[in-house]
């Protein structure tokens, strides 16, 4: 007598048609239990990763724009910094030639005292 299991999954010539007295689909069922459970937490641990990637990826995105921010601003102030040297420069300048220009004695005087002072401190 030829024992096959039908489309079913029943055997189809006699035998008991329960599962649960068959070891192999109880062991079977056991094993379709814990792939299903290790799916499910599987699944749960990508989904807590994702909404951690997402997080971290927004962080890092605001800190991008943060220091974007920041380099702008330097390099703005950095630009003005010549213009500002260039404006305090001619400043100086004119301040000294009005200076000269009204007290020319005291100004000859001055620097032959400086320059008295540099040549003795040169000495030491």
């Amino acid at each position: 007598m030829d024992r096959t299991t039908a489309m079913g999954g029943s055997p189809a010539y006699g035998g008991n048609p329960n599962p649960a007295s068959n070891p192999a689909s109880l062991a079977g069922a056991k094993v379709e239990g814990a792939v299903q459970s290790a799916h499910k937490t599987v699944d749960a641990v990508a989904d807590k990763a994702t909404e951690q990637v997402g997080r971290m990826s927004d962080t890092a995105h605001r800190a991008v724009d943060s220091a974007t921010d920041a380099a702008t601003a330097a390099t703005e102030w950095a630009s003005k910094l010549p213009d500002q040297a260039k404006e305090i420069g001619t400043k100086v300048t004119d301040a000294a030639c009005a200076s000269i220009r009204a007290r020319p004695l005291t100004t000859v005087a001055g620097a032959l005292v400086i320059g008295y002072l540099i040549g003795r401190l040169a000495r030491i």
